[in-house]
């Protein structure tokens, strides 16, 4: 069985984005030459999400609706955790939205569903996080 490990690198210049991420997974499924398998894509901060589904402007505005409905960024001394931080929100925003996602990989490509994404979700931006593609298979 072969594996492959690739990092991916943003600094958004908002609060909170999504980006869709599907290409450059696609990129790295490419690179690893694995045809047959298993695709990981995690979010490695705590504070920002990995999903799938549909790329779409109003859903990605309801997103933004739905979860600031809650788990509002103000104000901050509604949690307890803002003490020395004002993040909680984004801590419960990737909760919501996940961590991670596990993609099946058959004939070198993503195995989706009609109008399946991949998408990096970001709730306390604007400084670098990683998202972890990792890759198994043959």
């Amino acid at each position: 069985m072969k594996t492959y490990r690739e990092e991916l690198f943003f600094k958004t210049g908002r609060r909170r984005e999504l980006i869709n991420i599907t290409s450059d997974v696609q990129v790295a499924l490419i690179e690893s030459g694995i045809k047959e398998g298993l695709l990981l894509c995690n979010a490695m901060h705590i504070t920002s999400s990995v999903f799938i589904n549909d790329d779409e402007i109003g859903l990605h505005k309801d997103f933004e609706r739905w979860l600031e409905s809650l788990a509002p960024e103000k104000p901050y001394d509604r949690y307890n955790h803002n003490g020395f931080e004002d993040n909680a929100d984004a801590h419960l925003k990737r909760t919501i939205m996940g961590r991670e996602v596990v993609v099946a990989i058959t004939n070198g490509k993503l195995d989706f569903g009609p109008w399946e994404q991949i998408f990096y979700g970001e709730f306390d931006g604007k400084r670098e996080k990683r998202v972890l593609i990792k890759i198994i298979g043959e």
